[in-house]
């Protein structure tokens, strides 16, 4: 599996009308939690669907992207966050220790 980097208004737009699943995983490149968190994501992340987009946000990078994010999918800003959005909807919001593959799982039909 591969990250995609999240780094336009662009991007975020075609992700509301894109069908289906993604995933966005918001990262703070200077907070070890963060790096902790997502060094875990990266070690189950081979049970999620091949076919899922799996954007990445660095927050430090791109803050007015997670803005917009947080906008857009009506969450509160969070690091580290992933969200799964399904058909332009976000239908999971997690942070800190809650953010796993297990937990993206969940809500995957």
């Amino acid at each position: 599996m591969n990250w995609t980097s999240l780094e336009s208004a662009e991007q975020v737009a075609a992700i509301k009308n894109q069908e289906g699943y993604s995933l966005i995983f918001k990262h703070s490149t200077r907070c070890s939690i963060s790096m902790m968190v997502k060094k875990r994501f990266e070690l189950d992340w081979n049970q999620l669907p091949e076919n899922m987009p799996l954007y990445f946000l660095d927050l430090i990078k791109h803050r007015d992207i997670s803005n917009q994010v947080a906008s857009d999918f009506f969450v509160h800003h969070e690091s580290p966050q992933m969200l799964i959005i399904k058909d332009g909807e976000c239908i999971l919001d997690a942070s800190h220790g809650e953010v796993s593959v297990e937990e993206a799982l969940s809500v995957i039909a």
